[in-house]
């Protein structure tokens, strides 16, 4: 049975949709069963995976508000070798048609029962709200996966998103934990970035995965070409610290 993540912060231009598909890019070449749900309207992790928005039939809207099965929505990709659930703009409108459904905070967990046994691992990118979305995407998961860009306003960001995890182990899916954050955007050269990277391994020590994703041009051009960075350039430094960053996901998620 597939376990599910969702990657998220309240906060925006983290390199949260870029940790998503990279990460699940990643662990496909591991050998690894991989889905990855676009829940943000955005829909940029969509686009990152080549795939054109306006063209869609069905979407992660359609799974939300019941009228499409999760496969029916799975959209296979022949040139990489993970499945993902797209998203366009209609996702916009699935937030307010959820409200006065019954359940609505399970619907993507429910829509996902049929097909977790078909994956090792579901990664969700979530949008950089605390939204109905966010809050189903939550319920969902095992885990949460935590980008966040080691500057000013990081701590403070994290601190908001931290409790609203607990409240909803509390109230919606005990089981719920944080699995990690992942240090991104990172110039070592830059002498706030290490005293806020000290700071997260001070208060939240095992938690701080060691790989750190560093700025790098090659991982901010892939998604313009549509693919992952470790099909655009498996050498580069964005390629190799992710696919460092998929081994540690996997020894943390077998201890």
């Amino acid at each position: 049975m597939g376990n599910i993540y969702a990657v998220t912060n309240q906060k925006g231009g983290v390199g949260k949709t870029t940790t998503t598909v990279n990460l699940a890019a990643s662990l496909a070449e591991n050998a690894k069963k991989i889905l990855l749900i676009d829940l943000d309207p955005q829909g940029n992790a969509t686009t990152g995976c080549g795939i054109d928005k306006p063209t869609l039939e069905k979407s992660s809207y359609d799974l939300l508000v019941g009228e499409a099965s999760a496969k029916e929505v799975i959209v296979k990709r022949d040139d990489f070798s993970f499945d993902v659930i797209p998203t366009n703009a209609d996702l916009t409108a699935a937030e307010i048609e959820l409200l006065d459904e019954e359940q609505r905070e399970q619907r993507l967990r429910l829509a996902l029962e049929p097909i977790r046994a078909d994956y090792d691992y579901i990664l969700i990118d979530c949008p950089p709200s605390l939204s109905m979305l966010t809050l189903n995407a939550l319920v969902a998961s095992k885990g949460v996966i935590i980008p966040i860009q080691c500057e000013y306003y990081a701590l403070e960001g994290l601190s908001s998103l931290l409790k609203t995890v607990e409240r909803i182990k509390q109230r919606a899916n005990s089981g719920l934990e944080i699995t990690g954050l992942v240090r991104t955007m990172f110039d070592a050269r830059n002498n706030l970035a290490n005293q806020v990277s000290r700071q997260l391994i001070n208060h939240f020590e095992k938690k701080v995965f060691h790989t750190i994703v560093p700025r790098n041009v090659r991982l901010a051009e892939a998604p313009s070409h549509g693919i992952p960075v470790v099909s655009y350039d498996r050498s580069s430094r964005g390629s190799i610290a992710y696919m460092a960053l998929a081994g540690e996901f996997m020894r943390r998620e077998k201890s």
